[in-house]
């Protein structure tokens, strides 16, 4: 099967609702929703909250975000932070078990084609958009609509083109531009003294709405159980319920295993021993890698044992692996290289594990 499909499955017989995109036959992405009855902050929700503790040697601020959830903010050196004082923040990552959540007091409202950035003012747009005419064709549009609403001059906020933007209509843009400036309005609007969420997080429907746009299609297909088992999603899930990844170089093959510092990720050859088996291997990992953690939900140290190469080669793996990593939204850095010779990555956690959000065995 060519091209892109996307199978959106309806909450029901013990699941969640799902999205998943297939390409060309392949599942390339998966979002689950957390089950209704789970209060761990989500990634993307913008919640009033209160701050409780100041501690300067950390540069850290602790905060009642409430439901008797802590929140967590690295801020400098928390200067002009007070206990008592009253913010609104967005939940900016996955909380690991047992810690504060990570939040932001520069809440970011994210819609299909454009970004809304109340605290970064100006019209930017994305870098992959390299035409000029339509680089100045976004930002009119952009432009259009904060005039519209009356969101001009020194306290207009800022607006982000995606790069899902290019040679999408002007009105569709700045739909999308009005939509955030609501969003953001709700959320400001919102008592202060009411802590908690005030703007949901997107559900794995509105989420692969927003970002998988090339194309997302009109047609996207719902449906139930039977409608993952036609297009062979549920294998795809199971594979990435194991520890073990085969990779497309003959016999290779990877493991991938969340420690409670760390995801470990071991790189093998399989049953060749030619002296080019090891970075061939490892390149396959690389362009594997991203696609692996991001269904899986991983993220924080990733640390690469690779397979034996020679350190000539290392730049021939970074290149792949770079390469990889650029097509991959959730942020990623390669850090470098450790004294016993693994790669170490830190990777953002902007999805909870998919161990988490799916228990017991699959209707398959």
């Amino acid at each position: 099967m060519k091209g892109r499909v996307v199978l959106l499955l309806e909450e029901g017989h013990g699941l969640p609702t799902m999205a998943a995109c297939i390409d060309d036959g392949r599942l390339t992405d998966l979002l689950v929703d957390q089950p209704e009855d789970d209060p761990t902050p989500r990634p993307g929700a913008v919640h009033r909250a209160k701050v409780t503790r100041v501690i300067p040697s950390m540069g850290a601020v602790f905060l009642d975000i409430g439901g008797g959830r802590e929140g967590f903010l690295k801020s400098g050196l928390a200067k002009g932070f007070k206990a008592g004082d009253l913010l609104l923040v967005q939940i900016s990552r996955h909380a690991e078990t047992g810690k504060a959540t990570p939040v932001s007091d520069e809440p970011l409202f994210k819609g299909r084609f454009s970004i809304l950035t109340p605290h970064a003012p100006g019209i930017n747009v994305a870098r992959k958009i390299k035409d000029e005419d339509e680089r100045a064709r976004l930002r009119a549009a952009a432009t259009a609509a904060l005039e519209e609403l009356g969101q001009i001059g020194d306290d207009a906020p800022g607006v982000i083109l995606r790069t899902g933007a290019q040679g999408i209509p002007a009105d569709a843009i700045e739909e999308d531009v009005r939509a955030l400036a609501a969003l953001r309005a709700e959320a400001e609007a919102s008592d202060p003294s009411d802590l908690g969420e005030v703007v949901a997080a997107p559900t794995a429907e509105v989420q692969a709405w927003r970002d998988w746009t090339d194309p997302y299609p009109d047609d996207a297909i719902h449906g139930g159980i039977s409608l993952f088992d036609r297009f062979g999603v549920w294998d795809a899930i199971e594979d990435l319920r194991r520890t073990k990844v085969d990779l497309r170089d003959g016999g290779a093959w990877m493991s991938i295993e969340p420690t409670a510092a760390l995801v470990a990720v071991d790189i093998n050859t399989g049953a060749s021993f030619t002296p080019a088996a090891g970075l061939r291997a490892n390149i396959a990992a690389a362009e594997a890698l991203p696609t692996q953690l991001r269904m899986r939900g991983l993220g924080g140290q990733i640390v690469l044992d690779c397979a034996p190469m020679t350190k000539r080669d290392r730049p021939k793996f970074e290149v792949a692996l770079k390469r990889a990593l650029r097509d991959d939204p959730v942020e990623t850095t390669l850090v470098g290289w450790t004294p016993l010779g693994h790669a170490e990555l830190l990777r953002k956690r902007e999805r909870r594990p998919l161990s988490e959000l799916l228990h017991g065995p699959l209707p398959i």
